[in-house]
């Protein structure tokens, strides 16, 4: 089984009703209130954005959600923290170029 059932600072949560996401336009199903990540990687996601200067590969580092490396784009808003964020019914999640610049 590849879903996490534990996280290091949201503690065990009770897995919540199963829902539908799509990623990058593909329909996948999860636990309402598990987190973005947790789903993705239970669907054998584990790429979630890409380096803007080289093109690199991200997935989940730190879990935590002081670093970049899970940040997508969550229902058209750039560098959301998919480790921490909370999977809703019918989010759109989408594979991230780098991290966009927040606006002035």
């Amino acid at each position: 089984m590849n879903r996490i059932e534990e996280h290091p600072i949201l503690g065990h949560y009770s897995k919540g009703q199963e829902i539908t996401f799509t990623f990058d336009g593909k329909q996948m199903k999860g636990f309402a209130g598990e987190p973005i990540a947790v789903a993705l990687k239970a669907n054998g996601v584990m790429i979630h954005r890409y380096t803007k200067k080289e093109h690199k590969p991200r997935g989940i580092f730190c879990a935590i959600g002081r670093c970049t490396d899970c940040v997508m784009i969550v229902n058209g808003k750039p560098n959301i923290r998919t480790c921490v964020t909370p999977l809703e019914q019918g989010m759109e999640v989408q594979t991230q170029d780098g991290v966009i610049p927040k606006e002035a």
